[in-house]
């Protein structure tokens, strides 16, 4: 098969070149003349290698001549760590940069530093190290980290960090304090210093002409067998996504939604030539050329796997192919237990249409299902699981009729329920969060219900862990004492028991329509007037349009059409990818 066409463009260059290795001082660093950066990575290497954001910094300062960048991976933060690329000590490095993805990260980050020597509080770093943080959790909300971090980058890395580290560089090499250079950056396009920079900060996107498309796609600068997905290149096939589902911070965050050309995933794989490619989006099937793409893939023996997909997505034609090249299980996401649920969280699904996805899975063969399901709505009651329960009966049902007359395939069904978190800058920043005694009788009744079906399993989230993750999401500057607590006591448990009336005041009350949020130091694109009229809206079980096709200038319905417009200002990155 011949390449699938696209639009042509230029892709970047040098994607996976590693510095050479060589010695480190802080004053003045030692690497060639190149400002020594280390990349702070959480967890282990094999989690590490599985993930997207830290890659696409460490593929954009590794294609500076002037900055020498070195990962290390922090594992659960208990020993300082040794750079994964030449086995220096994290000290050495006048830049810590720490990509935090996860609420969770904040522990062995602080543990991190503090196993290395370097106080976790900026008010006690008053010289270098310079503690940058980014990654999602930089622009959802930094105030729980703002005690720690010096600065933050807020928004897409493309979109201006190599400049800033490479002033950063000539500052170090100069003799500048930390302080004075921390002044002179504090109002450059995407940097948030907190004391300094006047808030709230724009987000930072790196737009293409055409802001329906990604300017750069994300891929795997490294991949390994002890990789969580082993030996997998991952590609971004999509960033944000357009279905504007309420609970679901990447739907918003992200904006504008953002396809990938075919043209550019298409060279990325020929150039890295992977015995796998893991597809990594949003909203997969949104992807006019997901499917060229696969064919393109099969043809040269590629395996390939998919995150969860829609089951209005999921055609005969995708399915029957997925099953030609041996795909055996399939992810569909229901979320809401329930019809009023699911228009309260705007999840546009056709109970009929995810019913024949069922039982056209079960048809070709496919061997295990996965279905998706949010548990702990603030509208949920008893009368949602009722109806959870005779519609989980019902895709039984389907399952059977499309096993038909076949009895050597048997499609076993796994139904996994995370719980609820609302999230800063979503519709339900405003609501409260159900108690985990609240979610735990979600689970049981679930529990109650699968155990009735034949070939039906249940994963459940813990609900502790989720409401860890909502005071951690959702504090002010006062949460950093949390983690603070966590580290000095060996864990979150303890921490969190003490940190009990703090937690209901930020996560069981219903926020005032005017209320002040502590992440609103950062402006998203999106205005808290269409968050909150979505929010009304959920509690009416209304139904919103979606992010259009031709993106922001058709709509106007969130406010991203005046922030993306000529002459605002929003940051768009320099063509940084020729090294």
């Amino acid at each position: 098969m011949a390449r699938p066409s696209g639009a042509e463009r230029s892709r970047p260059k040098g994607r996976g070149r590693i510095p050479r290795p060589g010695s480190a001082r802080p004053q003045p660093p030692d690497h060639g003349g190149r400002l020594p950066a280390a990349l702070l990575i959480p967890g282990d290497e094999g989690m590490g290698l599985s993930a997207l954001g830290w890659q696409v910094a460490f593929r954009l300062l590794s294609s500076e001549p002037e900055i020498a960048v070195e990962r290390f991976f922090l594992g659960k933060g208990f020993h300082a760590p040794k750079s994964a690329d030449s086995g220096r000590d994290l000290t050495l490095f006048p830049l810590m940069a720490a990509s935090v993805s996860f609420e969770e990260d904040f522990l062995p980050l602080l543990r991190t530093l503090a196993a290395a020597g370097v106080p976790p509080s900026r008010a006690e770093r008053p010289d270098y190290p310079l503690v940058l943080v980014g990654g999602p959790v930089a622009f959802l909300n930094p105030a729980p980290l703002a005690p720690l971090a010096d600065a933050f980058w807020v928004g897409e890395a493309e979109a201006g960090l190599a400049d800033f580290c490479l002033a950063l560089k000539r500052a170090v090499f100069e003799g500048v304090p930390k302080a004075d250079f921390l002044a002179s950056v504090a109002h450059m396009p995407g940097l948030y210093v907190p004391g300094l920079t006047t808030t709230p900060v724009r987000r930072v996107v790196a737009l293409d002409a055409d802001s329906t498309l990604l300017a750069c796609p994300a891929a795997s600068v490294f991949t390994g067998p002890q990789a969580a997905f082993p030996d997998a290149l991952l590609l971004e096939i999509n960033r944000g996504c357009p279905h504007a589902c309420r609970f679901c911070a990447a739907g918003f965050v992200y904006r504008p939604p953002r396809h990938a050309r075919l043209d550019d995933l298409v060279a990325l794989v020929e150039e890295a030539a992977p015995p796998k490619v893991g597809l990594v989006g949003t909203a997969l099937t949104d992807w006019p050329d997901l499917l060229p793409f696969l064919r393109w893939l099969a043809e040269r023996k590629t395996k390939f796997s998919l995150s969860s997909l829609r089951a209005d997505g999921l055609t005969e034609e995708l399915l029957v192919f997925l099953r030609q090249v041996g795909i055996r299980t399939i992810t569909l996401a229901l979320e809401g237990a329930s019809e009023r649920l699911r228009r309260a969280a705007n999840k546009k699904l056709d109970a009929e249409v995810f019913l024949q996805a069922v039982e056209r899975c079960a048809n070709l063969g496919v061997n295990h299902l996965r279905v998706y399901l949010i548990i702990g709505w603030p509208w949920e009651g008893p009368q949602d699981y009722d109806e959870l329960e005779a519609f989980l009966a019902r895709v039984v049902e389907a399952r059977d009729r499309g096993h038909g007359a076949r009895t050597r395939e048997f499609m076993r069904i796994t139904v996994g329920a995370s719980c609820l978190v609302p999230k800063p800058f979503t519709p339900l920043q405003w609501a409260p969060m159900t108690s985990e005694e609240g979610l735990i009788a979600g689970q049981k009744r679930l529990a109650e219900m699968v155990k009735k079906l034949r070939g039906v399993a249940l994963n459940v989230d813990a609900p502790f862990q989720a409401r860890l993750q909502g005071v951690l999401s959702r504090g002010g500057e006062e949460t950093f004492r949390l983690v603070e607590m966590a580290a000095a006591e060996g864990g979150w448990k303890k921490a969190m028991r003490r940190f009990e009336a703090e937690t209901a005041d930020i996560l069981d009350r219903e926020r005032a329509a005017d209320e002040a949020f502590p992440w609103e130091v950062i402006d998203l694109g999106v205005t808290r007037k269409s968050l909150r009229r979505e929010y009304e809206r959920a509690g009416r079980f209304l139904h919103t349009p979606g992010c259009p096709p031709k993106g922001c200038p058709d709509c106007g319905l969130c406010g991203m059409d005046e922030w993306l417009a000529p002459g605002a200002d929003v940051s768009t990155a320099p063509d940084r990818s020729q090294g």
